[in-house]
């Protein structure tokens, strides 16, 4: 495994890797799911909230089978399914989504905030769901507040869903109060079991208060302002962090928390930005790296050497080829990324493997033209390729896994080593 980055005190990452390779853009034919997905994962999260699609029913469909929810579970989403009337003009949408919320909230009690959720229907026939949403919430307030965001998935991918959701939620959020002391923000949605984790290395660190976002009940909006440092931890929250600096938050520049290297990269400029001392520092996450470094080599023995392309789907794409690339020593052939935000990925492309080919954007033939001539061991992408590929011979990981599995801290570094591990596992045995 390679050596860790120094943690000098103030320094994340050094500048060099591909910080000033050019990235190769691409735009044509798109292979991906929408925004409406990240319902799949926020649902769970916020556990008072509900999500109401304003779609088809191919987006009811997209949702309840993407969710997988048990018929005896009561979920926390629907769709309010426009049907010909409303495409027509003929029904009053206002009128339709008074009926329909009024009827939730009164069946549904226990929900405090509701999402209307836009789709590409809605968009297309231009329905105002931020006036809709305003209007519900003078109706339903202080019972329950109604925000509104995008999940349509015209020119987006799945994961903008979440940075959707939760750029509407920063508006509301509370201002810190007067001579607040200096308190951290974790933005991004992490499983219950990671949060509480990080939780317990900052209360050890000393960081406090710490609030995350998005928060787990529609009452404990954590406050914001100009003694607030955030820090991302998923890498798809452009609009989100755009709000908070608006707010006037502080953002902590960090690699993203996966693997040992890059969760003690992200916990030491967290340290650094609340004057922890190194000594402290290397007491606190000394033990919880070197168990993530003892759970990566379990899977090093099958993943050093190997050869991996990935499409673009999730915008986890460069912070996965960082910790595949340094930490468990595999040769990235190609990266790709739906969008690549050059501020907030920064720390990441100073630690890639120089030289290395970055793609942002998609032209799925083209990149499937070239990930046949690569020939690689191993390739990342999205559901709707994965099977294909699989049929010609190559071992495939999806994309969407990556985001309902947690993959975040120094606990859950041996199971992301194992994702990618599992199938080239899988076809080792099938070949006995």
């Amino acid at each position: 495994m390679n050596a860790l980055t120094p943690l000098s005190p103030g320094a994340v990452t050094p500048v060099s890797g591909c910080s000033t390779t050019p990235v190769v853009q691409e735009r044509g034919q798109r292979e991906v799911f929408c925004g409406l997905t990240g319902i799949v994962w926020l649902h769970r999260k916020i556990q008072d909230a509900f999500f109401l699609v304003v779609g088809s029913r191919t987006c009811a469909h997209l949702v309840q089978s993407a969710a997988g929810v048990m018929i005896f579970a009561e979920p926390r989403f629907a769709t309010a399914i426009l049907d010909e009337r409303d495409l027509a003009g003929i029904a009053d949408i206002d009128d339709e989504l008074d009926r329909v919320v009024g009827r939730l909230l009164e069946r549904r009690p226990e929900i405090k905030l509701l999402f209307l959720v836009g789709s590409c229907p809605s968009e297309v026939i231009k329905i105002d769901l931020k006036r809709a949403a305003q209007r519900q919430s003078r109706i339903h307030s202080p019972r329950a507040r109604v925000l509104s965001y995008s999940g349509s998935g015209i020119e987006t991918t799945f994961t903008q869903g979440e940075d959707a959701c939760l750029a509407s939620l920063v508006p509301v959020l509370p201002d810190e109060p007067a001579n607040a002391p200096h308190s951290l923000l974790v933005v991004g949605s992490l499983a219950d079991v990671v949060e509480d984790q990080f939780a317990r290395l900052f209360d050890e660190l000393g960081i406090a208060p710490c609030t995350f976002l998005p928060m787990r009940r529609a009452t404990d909006f954590p406050p914001v302002g100009p003694n607030t440092s955030y820090v991302l931890a998923q890498p798809f929250l452009g609009d989100t962090s755009r709000a908070l600096e608006e707010r006037g938050a502080k953002r902590i520049a960090a690699p993203f928390p996966l693997g040992a290297e890059g969760t003690t990269l992200w916990l030491r400029a967290i340290a650094d930005a609340f004057g922890v001392s190194p000594e402290l520092f290397e007491k606190v996450t000394a033990p919880g790296r070197a168990r993530a470094m003892q759970a990566l080599s379990h899977s090093k023995g099958m993943l050093a050497g190997k050869r991996m392309f990935m499409f673009p789907d999730s915008q986890l794409e460069v912070p996965l080829a960082r910790f595949l690339s340094r930490e468990l020593d595999v040769e990235m052939i190609e990266v790709g990324t739906p969008y690549l935000h050059r501020e907030h990925m920064a720390p990441e492309l100073a630690l890639l493997p120089e030289g290395l080919r970055i793609v942002e954007g998609q032209h799925v033939d083209n990149q499937l033209d070239r990930c046949r001539a690569a020939r690689p061991d191993l390739t990342l992408c999205g559901l709707g390729l994965a099977n294909p590929l699989e049929a010609e011979g190559m071992s495939t990981k999806w994309s969407i896994e990556l985001i309902f599995t947690p993959i975040q801290g120094y606990e859950q570094a041996g199971d992301l080593a194992e994702l990618f591990a599992r199938p080239l596992n899988r076809r080792t045995r099938l070949e006995v």
